[in-house]
């Protein structure tokens, strides 16, 4: 029998006998204990911790300023509040988390997460979750979670599904005030990351009842990276995404299982449970930068030129991968940039001056600095590729296609590449001063420079997803550039970057709601595109 159907079968049958306690409200479910109240861990005293990864604004939380955050956090009912993070719209790593003494026999820990901002008298709570309330007159949200001591896991209103259909769209660890459908309203949305964890002696993740319980392992001994069953993903991997977890009305007590179990394979080559075109092979490999498997996620390869003898070609803003990483992820598609990542390949490296680049070289840097000349080289069909240079002999702003020859003696051609020239884009914002000042509300050159690139670069990354003149008419409609153009006004209900007359004024693709000449970009990307072989 396969893994799908072995899938389907168990999670009939479980469907039948079980049933899981409701969750739209996190309090319905008990704190239950073992029988006779028995130590889950004699190993260690049981703590449960809650780790504070990122806050990122996505809405204008102060007027005049950047916001002020706090985090509060009850562990089984004992508060934890942090210190203010003034004026940081974005608090990345802040190295803040709360740890809660907990009865060694509880089975689950009752667990609240708020984001608030400090105002002078009237602080205001963020909103981080897929409801609304209405709290100091602006929408909120108050977090429920309930952490299982037995498996390391936790459920509420964040939790993890192996069916895309029924999962947490914003990914687990992961909370989006957008989520309310509230993207283009100003109600103080932020996303918020975050970690539970509890002691583990033997460091490998698994709790000690899950080892001697579900897989009979010893608990002290670290167990990290075994592949027994052969299948690409370790057993940590398996069990942080796979174990599930249902509540038997008979014996009244939580039964436990897992999708993935690390005795038997399980086609990970082949599963995309969120059809992000990244299989769960390649979400393992990827997991060390943050992804997850039931969530979309984007990864880009971004190389740039070294600067030449005169100072020519600059480097992307840091605002303008911020930018990007807001786009996407107001929509729950993590954008993930080389630049963010950690490790000797993965890529992000400077390639010589050359002041104008042709496609062929464009094809040997391919070659050279993505592949690093290892035709199996497993980022290819996960990371797209980004190339920046300084000018082309063509266009200073492109999607290409990259060729790759297989050792069959065919060609691969993939429609995964990206090309943006810094010389043209440099002075965008002088050719047309009035039209750049009135389009981007700013005076500020380094913020049109930010918009400029992130714009460009997610419009030549739009078309890596599939978004073409072809599907699309108002997409790189020559004849739209401007106001004195007849197409201009004519697709001016579809604010997207794709389409030439909001190209580098705004950074996002349009949700298709202003009517006629509208288009939903969001609804229609294909986020495996660029897997495709074109011939």
């Amino acid at each position: 029998m396969n893994n799908r159907k072995r899938i389907i079968l168990t999670s009939l049958f479980l469907a039948i006998v079980l049933t899981v306690p409701p969750l739209s409200n996190a309090t319905q479910l008990p704190r239950t204990k073992s029988t006779d109240e028995i130590d889950l861990d004699p190993l260690t005293d049981i703590t449960v911790t809650f780790q504070l990864q990122e806050i990122r604004a996505y809405d204008d939380i102060d007027l005049f300023s950047e916001a002020d955050f706090y985090v509060k956090v009850t562990i089984d009912e004992q508060e934890f509040i942090s210190d203010i993070w003034k004026n940081m719209n974005y608090v990345v790593n802040p190295g803040w988390t709360a740890t809660a003494n907990v009865p060694d026999y509880y089975e689950w820990v009752y667990i609240t997460v708020e984001l608030w901002d400090w105002n002078l008298g009237l602080d205001t709570l963020c909103d981080i979750g897929g409801h609304e309330e209405e709290t100091n007159l602006f929408n909120s949200s108050t977090i429920e979670l309930w952490y299982n001591t037995k498996t390391g896991m936790w459920t509420g209103e964040d939790y993890r599904e192996p069916y895309y259909f029924n999962a947490d769209p914003s990914g687990y660890g992961r909370l989006n005030g957008c989520d309310d459908n509230s993207i283009y309203q100003d109600d103080n949305d932020c996303e918020l990351r975050f970690d539970i964890t509890q002691p583990d002696p033997d460091g490998d993740g698994i709790p000690y009842w899950a080892e001697v319980n579900m897989y009979g392992t010893d608990p002290e001994v670290d167990n990290t990276g075994e592949d027994v069953d052969g299948d690409g993903c370790p057993i940590e991997w398996e069990h942080k995404w796979g174990v599930q977890y249902g509540y038997d009305w008979d014996t009244e007590e939580y039964v436990y299982w897992t999708w993935y179990h690390p005795y038997y394979y399980d086609e990970h080559d082949t599963l995309d449970p969120d059809s992000d075109g990244i299989e769960n092979t390649e979400e393992y490999l990827t997991s060390q930068w943050g992804s997850d498997p039931y969530r979309q996620d984007i990864f880009l390869e971004l190389d740039e030129m070294e600067p030449g003898p005169d100072g020519e070609g600059v480097f992307i803003p840091e605002l303008s991968k911020t930018m990007l990483r807001d786009a996407y992820g107001k929509h729950n598609i993590m954008f993930f940039l080389d630049d963010y990542l950690e490790d000797e390949m993965t890529g992000g490296e400077l390639y010589p001056f050359d002041e104008e680049v042709t496609g062929h070289e464009m094809q040997e840097i391919y070659w050279k600095y993505f592949m690093h000349q290892d035709v199996d080289n497993w980022r290819r069909g996960v990371f797209h590729y980004g190339l920046i240079t300084y000018h082309h002999e063509w266009f200073h702003g492109f999607c290409w296609h990259s060729e790759l020859e297989l050792p069959d003696n065919t060609t691969s051609v993939r429609r995964d590449c990206i090309h943006i020239a810094t010389k043209e884009h440099e002075v965008i914002p002088y050719n047309h001063t009035l039209l750049s000042l009135m389009a981007r509300r700013s005076l500020n050159r380094e913020y049109h420079q930010a918009i400029i690139y992130a714009s460009a670069i997610m419009h030549e990354t739009g078309h890596t997803l599939g978004i073409f003149h072809g599907n699309t008419p108002g997409c790189d409609d020559q004849q739209g550039k401007f106001p004195w153009q007849i197409n201009w006004w004519k697709w001016l209900p579809y604010k997207s970057c794709m389409n030439y007359g909001w190209m580098y004024t705004i950074v996002d693709y349009s949700d298709g709601s202003r009517g006629r000449n509208d288009f939903d970009d969001w609804e229609n990307i294909d986020l495996t595109a660029f897997q495709k072989e074109l011939y």
